[in-house]
């Protein structure tokens, strides 16, 4: 039994106009053609689908049993095309994303305003976690993108420079050292110190520079994260030198930023694993990112 689509695509077209005249004009077809194949498909079948009663076409029962199954399958053959659609125009979808804590604050979401704008039925999925489980979680494959601080892919990775700049002293509102442009490490002798904890990185680059610059600080509050140095500097409790992204979202709210002129480089790359499956999002997403860089950068450029 040669069945073919346009045969059932005239069947159904004619239960629904209920005349071959009507399924001809569904089909921007002629009559003839449309009398032709439906009685191709009769012959296929080895029985009749409709009644000619008084010159119109009257539905059998083996028609009407047959109707219900092909709506069916039309259904499906629809969500089939809608989905197609769908992914041909980027339209709905997930997309899941791991990265240092700190980036959730103060980078992705402006990257995800951005994205939204052509994609607002994407399904974005935020997952901060520290290094080095950042990047083993990256090397399973089981993130379409991510963020780390890291100047080397993880295994099974490809790494893109997205920013680079220097990370910047915060100093509360009305503090004396605001008087200068650009803070030296020897300004920050004898004040009141807002530092990160021991084991952090840059913690430890600062200590050395310190150390180097011989000025003693006086270490008043040790604390995990940058947002936390933040609001502890806002509340008047002290000085810090954190990383310029999370210094930004805290600018004009209690907080001012000065240039430090010893260069604590602070660099944001973005991972790419190469063995999930690709999907056109993660590169949509990552042109966002690149557009949200771009504009912190020049944001840093007028706080500071």
């Amino acid at each position: 039994m040669d069945i073919e689509h346009r045969h059932i695509e005239v069947f159904r077209a004619v239960m629904r106009a209920g005349s071959v005249t009507g399924a001809a004009a569904l089909l921007f077809s002629s009559q003839p053609t449309i009398s032709r194949e439906l009685a191709r498909l009769e012959q296929l079948l080895g029985f009749a689908l409709f009644d000619r009663v008084r010159g119109r076409l009257q539905p059998t029962a083996r028609a009407l049993a047959l109707h219900d199954e092909v709506q069916r399958a039309w259904t499906g053959l629809e969500a089939v095309r809608a989905t197609a659609r769908s992914l041909r125009d980027h339209a709905g979808g997930q997309l899941a994303i791991v990265c240092v804590p700190a980036f959730a604050q103060s980078l992705l979401p402006m990257a995800c305003r951005l994205f939204a704008q052509t994609h607002p039925d994407v399904a974005v999925s935020i997952t901060p976690q520290e290094s080095p489980l950042l990047e083993e979680w990256l090397s399973a494959q089981r993130f379409d993108l991510g963020l780390t601080e890291q100047d080397s892919p993880p295994p099974g990775c490809a790494l893109e420079p997205l920013l680079a700049a220097d990370e910047v002293c915060v100093l509360p509102e009305g503090h004396p050292l605001l008087s200068r442009d650009t803070l030296s490490p020897a300004d920050f002798a004898g004040q009141p110190f807002i530092s990160l904890a021991p084991g952090d990185p840059y913690r430890r680059q600062l200590d050395a520079l310190f150390q180097a610059h011989e000025v003693p600080r006086r270490m008043a509050i040790e604390t995990q994260t940058a947002a936390s140095v933040c609001a502890l500097v806002r509340e008047g409790l002290g000085v810090a030198v954190i990383n310029p992204l999370s210094a930004l979202e805290y600018a004009g709210q209690g907080i001012v930023l000065r240039r430090f002129s010893a260069s604590i480089p602070f660099r944001v790359s973005l991972v790419l694993p190469q063995f999930r499956p690709s999907t056109p999002l993660a590169a949509d997403f990552a042109q966002a990112l690149h557009r949200a860089a771009k504009s912190l950068l020049a944001r840093l450029q007028i706080a500071g």
